[in-house]
């Protein structure tokens, strides 16, 4: 059945894996919360585009370098693919929040990149995140703002004024047991 493509977009800290407030700065840090890579299966499975969109300031901040951040990429990738799922693409944004740039979640740059890349405009495609500003730049550009309570999520959902019409679950794999 041909029908409109169906995409999802996904932040990755504190959504897909662990999150530190030190920032992951090495492939070894990156470790998958429970039934993450099993739900981005489920969503690859379903014929979902998973595209995760994701603020990287520790490469503006000089923590880790580019190759690093393609290496914790790389990790992710591998380890979504051995779950049987697949990320399309990585949209990530390296500045710092002091460089104004217009990528940096919670402006929408990085996001309307991916409406762009993928020729469809966003309107109720899914965009799950942990924090505020994942929901707000999602959101902005009419996609269906879904928070996840892992990562900052707990502490999201009870500083409050989350986008009219968010979504909350438990996890990733509930969110998208809850789509497909």
């Amino acid at each position: 059945m041909a029908g409109a493509m169906k995409l999802i977009i996904l932040d990755r800290d504190g959504v897909i894996n662990y999150d530190y407030d030190q920032f992951i700065k090495s492939p070894e840090e990156w470790k998958p919360l429970p039934g993450s890579l099993e739900a981005i299966a489920r969503l690859s499975q379903a014929d979902y585009r998973v595209v995760v969109a994701t603020n990287q300031s520790g490469v503006g901040r000089g923590l880790f370098d580019m190759p690093t951040l393609n290496a914790i990429h790389d990790k992710m990738l591998k380890a979504a693919a051995h779950a049987g799922g697949r990320i399309d693409a990585i949209f990530f944004c390296p500045h710092t929040p002091e460089a104004g740039c217009s990528c940096r979640k919670p402006k929408s740059g990085m996001i309307e990149e991916i409406a762009t890349r993928y020729n469809t405009d966003l309107k109720d495609v899914p965009a799950i995140g942990d924090s505020l500003r994942d929901l707000e730049a999602a959101a902005r550009l009419g996609a269906q703002p879904i928070l996840v309570r892992t990562g900052k999520g707990e502490h999201t959902l009870a500083k409050g004024g989350l986008p009219e019409g968010t979504r909350v679950y438990a996890d990733l794999a509930e969110a998208v047991a809850a789509l497909v």
